[in-house]
């Protein structure tokens, strides 16, 4: 039997066996957050998405990728593609992906995309005696977890336990990031701990630039 490992393993909730789509659907309609207001989000993120490329905020952070042609010379890929792809005009048009009168499209959820990271990670010690500077220390982390199909708000509950443990202050951050699995997964964050929209996601998130399954 050929299974699909996106579907088995991170597209679908791996205890009801349903797609995970459909909690963000549950999450909206429990929060009262309209198919309008997830497809504002979207564009907000695919807007500062295209906006950060294009002013070079992810230039310092992509390694070019090489990639082979049938015909004629390599393309080089310099900077994420998908912010380009998303047609903003005709986000209102989509139909619903997970419920016949659902709210939640392909358009406010984040897309799927190849992708890989890295970051290498480091004691102050050690960074010295290499002649190493850091971009970051962290401070603190935490992490949390409730019933999955509740999945959705778990940033709100894993969020105030790593400022506690990194002894810093909601009021000191002045930038958050929160991964946009699903427009509504921002925003109910958003909501549950009052942070300004303003401040969260400030160059697009995984919405506009997507979501790597595996990354």
């Amino acid at each position: 039997e050929l299974v699909d490992g996106i579907l088995a393993d991170g597209l679908n909730d791996a205890y009801d066996r349903v797609p995970m789509g459909n909690f963000a659907e549950l999450c909206a309609s429990e929060n009262g957050f309209s198919r309008e207001d997830q497809d504002a989000y979207a564009t907000l993120s695919y807007t500062r998405a295209l906006q950060s490329t294009k002013l070079g905020r992810f230039r310092d952070e992509i390694i070019p990728i090489s990639v082979p042609q049938r015909r004629g010379d390599p393309v080089l890929i310099t900077e994420d593609e998908e912010p380009k792809r998303g047609k903003l005009d005709k986000f209102a048009s989509l139909k619903p992906a997970f419920k016949k009168d659902g709210t939640v499209t392909a358009a406010n959820a984040s897309s799927l995309n190849d992708g890989a990271a890295a970051l290498v990670l480091m004691t102050a010690e050690k960074a010295k005696r290499a002649g190493i500077t850091p971009i970051a220390r962290i401070r603190g982390f935490a992490d949390a977890a409730h019933e999955p199909k509740y999945f959705t708000t778990a940033p709100s509950l894993a969020i105030p336990k790593a400022l506690k443990n990194a002894g810093v202050a909601q009021g000191d951050v002045a930038f958050w990031e929160i991964n946009e699995a699903f427009s509504v997964v921002s925003l109910v964050n958003n909501k549950l701990l009052n942070i300004d929209v303003n401040k969260a996601n400030v160059f697009g998130g995984a919405v506009a630039m997507g979501h790597p399954i595996g990354c």
